[in-house]
């Protein structure tokens, strides 16, 4: 796998119809400086607006992956974004003054042709590769859908697809090197569906750039002439539609024996590249889909913001530990003798976290808490808890260094067991709800598993120069 980013030479365009919006456009790919990303660019609307190609922008996934930024929105971006991580570009620009780009064949062949054609440059900043070091899973029972990434130095994909319908059965197929296969082995795979869909997707109002030269249709039923001339109408398909009697709509010819699930995993490239980074990881799939795989590509996504936030915080990586005391120290605003959570040692962003605070004779509090029998404050566990469940809204505003976090209101606060000299608290926080400025977060304090104190927190996110008035 490439170590330099790359971008293209030159610019290139290309004019066409969308396949689910019927929409003309044309499209041009242009070069980007290093560390831009992928980007979409509406030039049909007033200011130009960019839409980065990243999960957290996708809006709808209805037969294909939308993305968007308010009113704008472009459709069926996937197979464009499958033909720009296959080519192993990480910067590019996408002018589009449409809604849809066009859809060709209905594979990803016509862009990576296009991409060819403008060369690339090789970049001198280092690609950005999230390493997948753990196994990552998604489920879904209802659809019996899987799909698992796993450790490996390489990007590989298997795809599994059984609609559980005879007319297709079951298929798989694999890529393992993405120079090597990509371009011939999967680019040309072009999108099918079953004809029993067709009119159903015709009266959603999708499909209204296709027919049967930009997707393959494949036999699950027997339509009589009358049926298949109407359709041919609905769909605008000028030639006379016919049963086929290899099991594809007008025998067309499958371009591999296996191309419907070869498609599908060219639909997963495309929708993994709105993880927003490059990728290490052996990619496992049973059944995908572009609403499971966008919610993959979250997963992932979260997962490549967590070990960038990392990254900037904690500059000597420890086992065992996300943060040590000098990461906390800049990430919180705390000091001696009110800084009260020595490490994080369990980071899920937006979701759980678990700090440690070592709680030794020596705490200040301790001459006066009591003299001759020391015991923790409760306060003070419920600010140790406070300060550690900070670490959760790292990704939730920019800057979180320039944040602090004020309690609002304290509720169900319950005091277990005494905390005393000797005991290592382990404070567990998870986020139950985020709304604007304003979270509600969980706490518990353990010490040897033993609970010893818990509370529920409400607290206001405001900037470190704000004037913060009576709230501490």
């Amino acid at each position: 796998m490439l170590e330099l980013q790359r971008t293209i030479a030159q610019p290139v365009s290309m004019s066409g119809i969308g396949l689910h919006t019927g929409t003309s456009c044309t499209m041009t790919f242009k070069p980007a400086p290093e560390n831009y990303g992928i980007r979409f660019v509406r030039t049909d609307l007033g200011g130009n607006p960019e839409i980065p190609a990243t999960a957290d922008n996708v809006v709808d996934v209805s037969r294909g992956t939308t993305i968007g930024i308010g009113e704008a929105k472009i459709h069926t971006v996937e197979h464009v974004l499958a033909s720009v991580v296959g080519l192993q570009i990480d910067n590019i620009i996408i002018e589009i003054n449409g809604i849809e780009p066009p859809v060709g064949d209905g594979s990803s062949l016509v862009f990576v042709e296009l991409l060819l054609q403008a060369g690339f440059v090789q970049q001198d900043a280092p690609k950005d590769y999230l390493i997948i070091d753990q196994t990552v899973t998604y489920h879904n029972e209802e659809n019996q859908i899987d799909i698992v990434a796993l450790p490996l130095d390489k990007y590989r994909a298997t795809v599994m697809v059984d609609y559980q319908n005879p007319a297709l059965g079951s298929q798989h197929t694999g890529l393992f090197e993405l120079e090597k296969e990509f371009v011939t082995e999967f680019a040309p795979a072009r999108t099918f569906c079953f004809l029993s869909e067709v009119e159903e997707l015709a009266d959603q109002g999708l499909i209204k750039g296709g027919d049967i030269d930009n997707a393959v249709v494949i036999i699950d039923r027997n339509p009589n002439e009358e049926e298949l001339a109407k359709l041919g109408q609905k769909l605008g398909i000028k030639e006379k539609v016919i049963l086929g009697t290899n099991g594809i709509l007008n025998n067309k010819e499958l371009r591999f024996r296996n191309e419907p699930a070869r498609h599908k995993l060219l639909d997963l490239l495309g929708d993994l590249a709105l993880i927003g980074a490059p990728i290490k990881a052996q990619i496992l799939a049973a059944r995908p889909g572009h609403k499971a795989n966008v919610e993959f590509a979250k997963q992932i996504r979260k997962l490549y913001q967590q070990k960038k936030l990392v990254k900037k915080y904690q500059f000597v990586k420890k086992e065992g530990i996300v943060f040590d005391t000098s990461a906390i120290e800049r990430i919180l605003p705390h000091r001696y003798p009110f800084l009260l959570v020595d490490k994080i040692i369990h980071l899920e962003l937006d979701k759980k976290v678990i700090g440690v605070k070592s709680v030794t004779v020596n705490e200040p509090f301790f001459q006066g808490h009591f003299p001759g029998q020391p015991i923790m404050p409760g306060v003070l566990i419920l600010e140790a808890m406070a300060q550690t469940g900070g670490i959760l809204l790292l990704n939730s505003f920019a800057n979180p260094e320039e944040k602090l976090v004020l309690f609002m209101q304290i509720n169900n606060a319950k005091f277990r067991k005494q905390v005393s000299p000797g005991d290592q608290l382990f404070l567990e926080v998870e986020l139950t709800n985020k709304k604007s400025k304003v979270v509600i977060m969980s706490g518990r304090a353990f010490v040897n598993e033993t609970l010893v104190a818990e509370a529920e927190f409400m607290a206001a996110i405001v900037d470190r120069e704000s004037n913060i008035g009576d709230k501490n």
